[in-house]
């Protein structure tokens, strides 16, 4: 039995070897299903390679690149390896005073390579809005988000602010169940847009509304898109090349990060950036240097502190919402996508933690989720 396992799991690798080499470009096989109900190994591959699946544009890197040096090595009473085979992780990057502790690889990724973010692309869109605010092209976070899509006048979005979108607090019925096929967040991806309209104001302006804006929180996705669309039509510019603009290449980012697109030619805005592990910490660090680059502010300062503070209850003792931000009431803050991806920021031990992985289920509350938190409190600690 023994032997006939270890032939299995060779031909179960042989096959996901093959499937990476011949996987090609904009296969439409891979679309056929939302990316959401792909099984585990199809993730493996799918998550290092998803500019050879969707239509993406490039957010550049500019070749200048801001070194990450090497710190004294994390000491920690874990088995870094064995939690990562037990977290199904493919990477974990440390920084600590901006100098990596800790970098582990799993799982096919390396650090040539780029991991799907999921949902962390939500707390990179809500800092563009903060890039904007600095540039003067967002003028209040109180305007009806109708200012700049007229077309949701007369939608459960009339009346609606921005503020109240950053923070999922519209009171727009939705629903973000990842494996319902009939949800609102398998289908709106789905949705094709109405003419000169983005796909996702096409299907977002049919939902009712189910309670006053800003009185209660909801997890939606399709407001960050909605976020996309004010940002274009703000900016002028798509979200790729206002990123590269802002961040991606004055920053120093070292490899071009990829953005998927969606049916009408407009980036993702709440999900679906494609980056290298290390460019995901240096982001974190940019964030928690308090978006400045070589002393120039890029991201308005005021917003960025209501973006990673708590701006809306959801129910659960010493956590929030902040403007696409997780947060967390000791002033940590958290980018954070399903099936194990995140950025945690805490400024108090000027932490950066990265983690890129591939859990069996979108949320694990039950056994991944707590062992993850347990051992980096233990992470926290070593680094008081």
């Amino acid at each position: 039995m023994a032997i006939l396992a270890t032939m299995a799991s060779l031909l179960l690798l042989a096959a996901a070897a093959c499937l990476t080499l011949t996987l090609p470009a904009q296969d439409p096989t891979w679309r056929k299903e939302s990316s959401l109900l792909w099984s585990q190994d199809k993730r493996d591959i799918a998550y290092r390679n998803i500019e050879k699946i969707y239509n993406h544009r490039t957010v550049k890197a500019s070749g200048k690149l801001r070194p990450l040096l090497t710190g004294k090595p994390l000491k920690i009473d874990v088995n870094i390896d064995g939690y990562m085979k037990s977290q199904h992780a493919a990477g974990l990057l440390i920084l600590h005073d901006e100098k990596i502790v800790l970098e582990k690889y799993a799982r096919g990724y390396t650090s040539q390579g780029r991991w799907l973010s999921q949902s962390m692309a939500k707390s990179i869109t809500s800092t563009l809005i903060g890039a904007a605010i600095q540039d003067a092209a967002i003028k209040s976070l109180d305007d009806p988000i109708t200012k700049d899509l007229p077309e949701m006048k007369g939608s459960g979005y009339d009346g609606v602010t921005l503020r109240q979108v950053l923070t999922m607090t519209s009171g727009v019925r939705w629903n973000e169940d990842y494996t319902d096929v009939n949800s609102d967040v398998a289908k709106y991806s789905l949705q094709e847009p109405e003419d000169g309209m983005d796909a996702a104001v096409t299907y977002m302006r049919k939902l009712p509304r189910q309670s006053p804006p800003g009185q209660k929180w909801l997890y939606n996705s399709g407001e960050t898109n909605l976020i996309g669309s004010i940002l274009y039509k703000a900016t002028g510019n798509n979200l790729s090349e206002y990123l590269a603009e802002k961040i991606w290449q004055p920053y120093g980012m070292e490899q071009d990060a990829i953005w998927q697109l969606g049916r009408s030619g407009a980036e993702i805005s709440g999900c679906c950036i494609a980056v290298s592990l290390r460019d995901y910490a240096r982001f974190g660090q940019f964030v928690l240097d308090g978006g400045k680059v070589n002393g120039k502010q890029v991201i308005d300062p005021a917003y960025l502190k209501l973006a990673t503070s708590k701006q809306a209850d959801i129910g659960i003792a010493d956590r929030g919402y902040g403007f696409q931000w997780w947060t967390f009431d000791d002033g940590s803050f958290n980018a954070a996508g399903i099936f194990g991806q995140s950025i945690y920021i805490d400024p108090a031990r000027r932490l950066v933690r990265v983690t890129s992985g591939n859990w069996p289920t979108d949320i694990d509350r039950e056994t991944l989720q707590p062992a993850h938190t347990a051992v980096f409190r233990k992470i926290q600690s070593a680094l008081k």
